[in-house]
């Protein structure tokens, strides 16, 4: 099979247990760092499928990646090479589909409750699991592109995931996440987290982070081995 290329934007925004789950399931992939200045590919032909991480720039910053990602990502989408992406790259693929990217009412960093809405596509790649407790670091929020269906919602961000043509898969939340990536954002990010502490009902503080995590981690990373399975299955041989 040809292998998946996974787009990272920043160094500390890694792809975590998606690489994981990848290399748990033979499937080989190659990363292609974006903020290192890798090149990003015209087409999307040579390549089973395209997975794009988080980072802490806005879809709608003008960057040198920026048109070449957006038209990737429409290529991939008319020649059905699936797409995931993962926060900023669930943004960027609502982005590439026509949709808006704005700033979410409300921050969100740390634990939050998603639920799945209640189709039969969040079925399909859920299961008969009604809610999780996510990981979250954004405060921009993507609107559904107009051919997707949303799966996945929230009380502080509504729109947390979507599918589309039934293969590609956009996410707001962070269901990639290891506990040392966990670790790095919030010993990075603790201005981010101290600013806006109290003033966001989605906003936990670092201590409750690294507290939470012991007990969501785990199902967290099961909840992503689904969804990750359910994507596989339109990889392109």
């Amino acid at each position: 099979m040809k292998p998946v290329l996974v787009f990272r934007y920043a160094r500390t925004e890694g792809p975590g247990h998606f690489a994981t789950f990848l290399a748990e399931h033979g499937i080989a992939w190659k990363l292609v760092a974006l903020d290192e200045g890798e090149p990003v590919p015209e087409s999307s032909r040579h390549f089973a499928g395209l997975g794009f991480m988080g980072g802490p720039m806005s879809a709608n910053d003008e960057l040198p990646w920026t048109q070449p990602v957006l038209a990737l990502m429409r290529d991939a989408v008319e020649r059905e090479v699936p797409v995931i992406g993962h926060c900023l790259g669930g943004q960027m693929l609502a982005r590439a589909l026509g949709a808006r990217v704005t700033r979410n009412p409300v921050k969100e960093i740390g634990w939050v409750r998603i639920a799945a809405d209640r189709n039969a596509t969040a079925r399909e790649w859920l299961g008969e699991l009604e809610a999780f407790d996510a990981f979250q670091w954004h405060e921009d929020t993507f609107a559904v592109p107009e051919a997707a269906t949303r799966i996945l919602t929230g009380n502080h961000c509504v729109n947390q995931a979507y599918v589309v043509d039934r293969r590609h898969l956009g996410m707001q939340c962070h269901v990639e996440v290891t506990a040392e990536m966990i670790e790095t954002w919030c010993r990075i990010g603790i201005e981010d987290i101290d600013e806006n502490f109290g003033k966001s009902p989605a906003v936990q503080d670092a201590l409750t982070i690294r507290a939470r995590m012991l007990e969501n981690l785990a199902p967290l990373s099961a909840t992503a081995s689904r969804l990750y399975a359910r994507w596989i299955r339109g990889l392109r041989p």
